[in-house]
Protein backbone atom coordinates (compact mmCIF):
# COMPACT_ATOMS: atom_id res chain seq x y z
CA UNK A 1 0.00 0.00 0.00
CA UNK A 2 2.91 2.19 1.03
CA UNK A 3 4.59 1.51 -2.29
CA UNK A 4 1.80 2.06 -3.95
CA UNK A 5 0.65 5.93 -2.29
CA UNK A 6 4.44 6.54 -3.08
CA UNK A 7 4.32 5.49 -7.05
CA UNK A 8 1.07 7.71 -7.05
CA UNK A 9 2.73 10.81 -5.27
CA UNK A 10 5.66 10.66 -7.85
CA UNK A 11 3.18 10.75 -10.48
CA UNK A 12 1.52 13.76 -9.23
CA UNK A 13 5.20 15.17 -8.58
CA UNK A 14 6.15 15.04 -12.17
CA UNK A 15 3.43 16.10 -14.24
CA UNK A 16 2.95 19.44 -12.05
CA UNK A 17 6.46 19.66 -11.93
CA UNK A 18 6.62 19.42 -15.49
CA UNK A 19 3.75 21.82 -16.27
CA UNK A 20 4.58 24.58 -13.89
CA UNK A 21 8.06 24.13 -15.06
CA UNK A 22 9.74 26.48 -12.85
CA UNK A 23 13.32 26.52 -14.54
CA UNK A 24 10.74 27.89 -17.33
CA UNK A 25 9.13 30.30 -15.45
CA UNK A 26 12.82 31.92 -13.79
CA UNK A 27 13.92 33.59 -17.27
CA UNK A 28 10.68 35.31 -16.86
CA UNK A 29 10.77 35.81 -12.98
CA UNK A 30 14.25 37.35 -13.82
CA UNK A 31 13.23 39.58 -16.56
CA UNK A 32 10.57 40.48 -14.65
CA UNK A 33 12.01 41.54 -11.47
CA UNK A 34 15.54 42.83 -12.80
CA UNK A 35 15.07 46.24 -11.36
CA UNK A 36 14.23 44.95 -7.71
CA UNK A 37 16.57 44.30 -4.84
CA UNK A 38 17.36 41.42 -3.62
CA UNK A 39 14.75 41.75 -0.63
CA UNK A 40 11.81 43.03 -3.08
CA UNK A 41 12.58 39.96 -5.46
CA UNK A 42 12.24 37.69 -2.54
CA UNK A 43 8.81 39.15 -1.75
CA UNK A 44 7.95 39.00 -5.31
CA UNK A 45 8.64 34.99 -5.19
CA UNK A 46 7.14 34.09 -2.11
CA UNK A 47 3.61 36.41 -3.07
CA UNK A 48 3.82 34.62 -6.57
CA UNK A 49 3.91 31.09 -5.73
CA UNK A 50 1.59 31.51 -2.44
CA UNK A 51 -1.37 33.29 -4.93
CA UNK A 52 -0.72 30.03 -7.20
CA UNK A 53 -1.26 27.81 -4.10
CA UNK A 54 -4.43 29.33 -3.40
CA UNK A 55 -5.41 29.20 -7.19
CA UNK A 56 -4.68 25.72 -7.13
CA UNK A 57 -6.50 24.57 -4.20
CA UNK A 58 -9.16 26.42 -4.97
CA UNK A 59 -9.72 24.99 -8.50
CA UNK A 60 -8.51 21.37 -6.66
CA UNK A 61 -11.43 21.56 -4.10
CA UNK A 62 -14.01 23.50 -6.38
CA UNK A 63 -13.81 22.05 -9.94
CA UNK A 64 -16.61 19.64 -9.19
CA UNK A 65 -18.98 22.49 -8.75
CA UNK A 66 -18.13 23.95 -11.39
CA UNK A 67 -18.69 20.44 -13.65
CA UNK A 68 -22.30 20.46 -12.59
CA UNK A 69 -22.91 24.16 -12.69
CA UNK A 70 -21.51 24.31 -16.32
CA UNK A 71 -22.84 20.62 -17.08
CA UNK A 72 -18.77 20.35 -17.66
CA UNK A 73 -17.41 16.53 -17.48
CA UNK A 74 -14.38 15.39 -16.37
CA UNK A 75 -13.66 13.42 -19.21
CA UNK A 76 -14.05 16.29 -21.52
CA UNK A 77 -12.13 18.49 -19.23
CA UNK A 78 -9.26 15.49 -19.72
CA UNK A 79 -9.39 15.90 -23.41
CA UNK A 80 -9.09 19.59 -23.23
CA UNK A 81 -6.04 19.99 -20.58
CA UNK A 82 -4.81 17.13 -23.10
CA UNK A 83 -4.81 19.27 -26.00
CA UNK A 84 -3.50 22.00 -23.84
CA UNK A 85 -0.54 20.16 -22.21
CA UNK A 86 0.18 19.19 -25.51
CA UNK A 87 0.99 22.58 -26.91
CA UNK A 88 2.57 23.63 -24.24
CA UNK A 89 4.58 20.62 -23.79
CA UNK A 90 5.50 21.34 -27.59
CA UNK A 91 6.49 24.73 -26.95
CA UNK A 92 9.05 23.79 -24.45
CA UNK A 93 10.31 21.20 -26.99
CA UNK A 94 11.44 23.96 -29.36
CA UNK A 95 12.93 25.29 -26.45
CA UNK A 96 10.68 28.30 -25.97
CA UNK A 97 8.69 29.90 -23.45
CA UNK A 98 5.14 29.73 -24.38
CA UNK A 99 3.45 33.04 -25.70
CA UNK A 100 1.24 33.28 -22.40
CA UNK A 101 4.43 34.02 -20.66
CA UNK A 102 5.88 36.17 -22.80
CA UNK A 103 3.61 38.34 -23.41
CA UNK A 104 4.84 41.74 -22.93
CA UNK A 105 1.56 43.49 -22.89
CA UNK A 106 0.27 41.29 -20.25
CA UNK A 107 3.44 42.30 -18.04
CA UNK A 108 3.17 46.14 -18.93
CA UNK A 109 -0.88 45.87 -17.83
CA UNK A 110 -0.52 44.40 -14.43
CA UNK A 111 3.02 45.84 -13.86
CA UNK A 112 1.60 47.22 -10.29
CA UNK A 113 1.67 43.56 -9.07
CA UNK A 114 3.19 41.09 -10.76
CA UNK A 115 3.38 38.92 -8.38
CA UNK A 116 0.03 38.38 -8.36
CA UNK A 117 -0.90 38.38 -12.07
CA UNK A 118 0.98 37.82 -14.32
CA UNK A 119 3.67 35.85 -11.89
CA UNK A 120 1.11 33.68 -9.91
CA UNK A 121 -1.39 33.37 -12.50
CA UNK A 122 -1.16 31.96 -15.24
CA UNK A 123 2.38 31.83 -15.13
CA UNK A 124 2.49 29.42 -12.51
CA UNK A 125 -0.93 28.64 -11.61
CA UNK A 126 -1.50 28.68 -15.48
CA UNK A 127 -4.24 26.44 -17.28
CA UNK A 128 -2.45 23.50 -17.46
CA UNK A 129 -1.36 23.70 -13.84
CA UNK A 130 -5.20 24.04 -13.10
CA UNK A 131 -6.58 21.38 -15.16
CA UNK A 132 -3.68 19.17 -13.39
CA UNK A 133 -4.93 20.12 -10.46
CA UNK A 134 -9.05 19.28 -11.09
CA UNK A 135 -8.50 16.12 -12.60
CA UNK A 136 -6.33 14.66 -10.29
CA UNK A 137 -8.36 15.92 -7.02
CA UNK A 138 -11.53 13.91 -9.25
CA UNK A 139 -8.99 10.39 -9.56
CA UNK A 140 -8.43 11.25 -5.97
CA UNK A 141 -10.82 8.87 -4.47
CA UNK A 142 -9.63 8.52 -1.09
CA UNK A 143 -8.26 10.87 1.35
CA UNK A 144 -4.63 9.87 1.47
CA UNK A 145 -4.80 10.40 -2.34
CA UNK A 146 -6.18 13.79 -1.06
CA UNK A 147 -3.34 14.83 0.94
CA UNK A 148 -0.80 13.14 -1.31
CA UNK A 149 -2.07 15.46 -4.02
CA UNK A 150 -1.79 18.80 -1.66
CA UNK A 151 1.60 18.02 -0.44
CA UNK A 152 2.47 17.23 -3.65
CA UNK A 153 1.06 20.94 -4.79
CA UNK A 154 3.28 22.28 -2.26
CA UNK A 155 6.43 20.64 -2.46
CA UNK A 156 6.20 21.70 -5.80
CA UNK A 157 5.55 25.23 -5.46
CA UNK A 158 8.32 25.21 -2.59
CA UNK A 159 10.66 24.03 -5.17
CA UNK A 160 9.94 26.94 -7.57
CA UNK A 161 9.85 29.10 -5.22
CA UNK A 162 13.78 27.99 -4.53
CA UNK A 163 14.51 28.32 -8.25
CA UNK A 164 13.20 31.52 -8.63
CA UNK A 165 15.23 32.87 -5.81
CA UNK A 166 18.13 31.31 -7.07
CA UNK A 167 17.54 32.26 -10.70
CA UNK A 168 20.35 34.55 -11.29
CA UNK A 169 23.01 31.49 -9.93
CA UNK A 170 20.95 28.96 -11.53
CA UNK A 171 20.71 30.49 -14.70
CA UNK A 172 24.42 31.24 -14.75
CA UNK A 173 24.85 27.71 -13.74
CA UNK A 174 23.27 26.13 -16.62
CA UNK A 175 24.32 28.81 -19.16
CA UNK A 176 21.83 29.16 -22.60
CA UNK A 177 22.83 25.21 -23.75
CA UNK A 178 21.70 23.73 -19.87
CA UNK A 179 18.21 26.20 -20.16
CA UNK A 180 17.31 24.65 -23.39
CA UNK A 181 18.05 21.35 -22.81
CA UNK A 182 16.01 21.47 -19.46
CA UNK A 183 13.19 22.62 -21.71
CA UNK A 184 13.27 20.23 -24.01
CA UNK A 185 13.38 17.38 -21.29
CA UNK A 186 10.11 19.34 -19.55
CA UNK A 187 8.55 19.44 -22.57
CA UNK A 188 8.96 15.73 -23.48
CA UNK A 189 7.35 14.75 -20.51
CA UNK A 190 4.25 17.02 -20.23
CA UNK A 191 3.43 15.96 -24.14
CA UNK A 192 3.59 12.29 -22.95
CA UNK A 193 1.57 13.23 -19.87
CA UNK A 194 -0.91 15.04 -22.43
CA UNK A 195 -1.26 11.76 -24.88
CA UNK A 196 -2.01 9.56 -21.46
CA UNK A 197 -4.99 12.74 -20.56
CA UNK A 198 -6.23 12.94 -23.91
CA UNK A 199 -6.95 9.08 -24.54
CA UNK A 200 -7.96 8.78 -20.84
CA UNK A 201 -10.96 11.47 -21.46
CA UNK A 202 -11.51 10.71 -25.13
CA UNK A 203 -12.34 6.59 -24.07
CA UNK A 204 -15.02 6.89 -21.85
CA UNK A 205 -16.88 9.51 -24.24
CA UNK A 206 -16.35 7.02 -27.43
CA UNK A 207 -17.65 3.99 -25.34
CA UNK A 208 -20.91 6.61 -23.95
CA UNK A 209 -21.61 7.51 -28.01
CA UNK A 210 -21.02 4.03 -29.34
CA UNK A 211 -22.64 2.53 -26.22
CA UNK A 212 -18.95 0.28 -25.95
CA UNK A 213 -19.32 -1.99 -22.76
CA UNK A 214 -16.08 -1.19 -20.56
CA UNK A 215 -15.70 -4.74 -20.00
CA UNK A 216 -14.82 -5.52 -23.74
Amino acid sequence: MNHELLTIGILYFTSFFAIINPLGVMPVFMTMTADLTDKQRKRTALKAVFTAFITLLLFAFSGQLMFRFFGISVDGFRVVGGIIFFIMGFDLLQARISKIKMDEEMVKKYVDDISVTPLGIPIIAGPGAITNAIVLMEDSAHLSLKVILILTIVITLALTYVVLLGAGKIGRLLGETGNKITMKLMGLIMMVIAVEFFFAGLKPILQSIFRINPAM
